[in-house]
């Protein structure tokens, strides 16, 4: 390894152990306290650097400037941001990150939990990284790499800007926010005090990926309404929302429309929470598409099995709520196409073949765009996330600071 190698790694491995799970239950922001712990640190990592504006606001947000050192008055200014909680989905604390060296394509046993195994053929992109340092967790945990393999990455380059001159650039600001895995990441962001014209987040997959397209969102509730009677008493009476709302449910079809039946940029809707009495029932749709008019085919799609369910038990009744989550940050992409074309330049100039991705979810950087600032998505090489076989390649991330490092380049000597 390198020293840049080891030294991102090891601020990955150092930034892993920081239990930074966000509570998507919670109604506070950020939705658990302990997110500022790596928060702080951060701070106090950049002024250790010498980086003299560098800040956590009373919501968690982390701001930081590296000044520019060009004499250029005209550059673009530059953010990379990345999240500091990790997903619900997994246990994030008492993570213990270990390093495998020159990987050479062996099952990865976790050994906290031997059942815990990642294997070669469950892992295609493994393959690509033969000889690489890889990273994960013990087994009993995610490892953290969604986001802190991004939240590395930038820290890395911090370092190198601040002590080496000969890169020159604009100013560049760092932002690290909480509570994206919960959705909420930038609902308190000032974007103000942010004063960036270009974003690129770190949070993507494998090496060269460049994602600029994310779902369009929306979620839906549908509530039920039966009839209450006493059940000794109920023959022609009862309606059982319970029973409706079961019945509604058993038409959505088996083999489309649904997360585990689709890929690449189909769309689907995901019912995820249920609730029932005899009375009303409930379930919470996620609603997705990577085109936003196609949420409304969707959910009309659902509102008229709604309506066939409804017809086969008289007196039952639905109402349905919708609100919008977020939008496919390309509306706004496709509006400012030098940002992705200099991510695709800076790859190709030092020698990444670039991979045009799909993000099939959403990332602070939707929500950015639309806040304006145009904001694609970076690979970090953060893989399997969400799951104790969740593995990051180092030399993925050393590829990841380059690009960074080529960006700023580019910015730079087109201005």
């Amino acid at each position: 390894m390198n020293d840049r190698t080891q030294r991102v790694a090891g601020k990955l491995m150092r930034y892993v152990q920081v239990d930074t799970q966000s509570d998507p239950e919670s109604n506070t922001f950020p939705s658990t306290e302990k997110q500022k712990n790596l928060s702080r640190l951060l701070v106090e990592e950049l002024l250790a650097m010498g980086i003299q504006d560098a800040m956590m606001d009373e919501w968690g947000y982390v701001f930081a400037t590296i000044p520019s050192n060009s004499s250029k008055d005209n550059i673009p200014t530059v953010c990379f941001c990345s999240h500091v909680d990790t997903a619900p989905d997994c246990s994030g604390a008492h993570v213990k990150p270990i390093l495998h060296r020159k990987y050479q394509g062996q099952d990865l046993v976790l050994p906290d939990d031997r059942t815990q195994v990642i294997r070669l053929k469950d892992h295609p992109y493994l393959k690509e990284r033969i000889g690489d340092d890889i990273i994960t967790a013990s087994g009993k945990t995610l490892l953290g790499a969604d986001d802190k393999a991004g939240v590395a990455i930038i820290m890395q380059l911090a370092e190198e800007l601040i002590h080496h001159s000969n890169v020159l650039h604009g100013n560049v600001r760092i932002l690290f926010t909480p509570d994206e895995e919960v959705g909420r990441g930038v609902d308190h962001l000032d974007m103000k005090k942010l004063n960036a014209d270009v974003g690129y987040t770190l949070d993507g997959g494998p090496r060269g990926s460049l994602e600029g397209d994310t779902f369009s969102a929306n979620s839906m509730t549908i509530r039920f309404k039966g009839v209450s009677a006493h059940p000794g008493y109920a023959k022609g009476k009862m309606v059982n929302a319970v029973k409706v709302m079961s019945h509604f449910l058993e038409q959505l079809p088996k083999d489309h429309f649904s997360p585990e039946t689709t890929q690449g940029n189909e769309g689907f809707v995901h019912p995820y929470n249920l609730k029932g009495q005899l009375e009303e029932s409930s379930v919470d749709f996620l609603i997705r598409d990577f085109t936003t008019e196609q949420l409304i085919q969707h959910q009309e799609r659902l509102i008229t099995l709604c309506e066939q369910t409804c017809s086969q038990y008289p007196g039952a009744s639905y109402t349905t709520e919708i609100h919008e989550q977020y939008r496919n940050m390309r509306e706004v992409l496709d509006q400012h196409p030098y940002i992705e074309a200099n991510a695709l330049l800076a790859m190709k100039r030092i020698g990444i073949e670039p991979r045009r991705d799909w993000v099939r979810g959403g990332t602070d950087g939707s929500r950015l765009s639309f806040m304006g600032l145009p904001c694609p998505n970076l690979f970090t090489g953060e893989m399997a996330i969400h799951s104790k076989h969740e593995y990051v390649s180092v030399q993925d991330m050393e590829a990841a600071v380059k690009t960074c490092i080529e960006i700023l380049k580019v910015y730079e000597e087109g201005s």
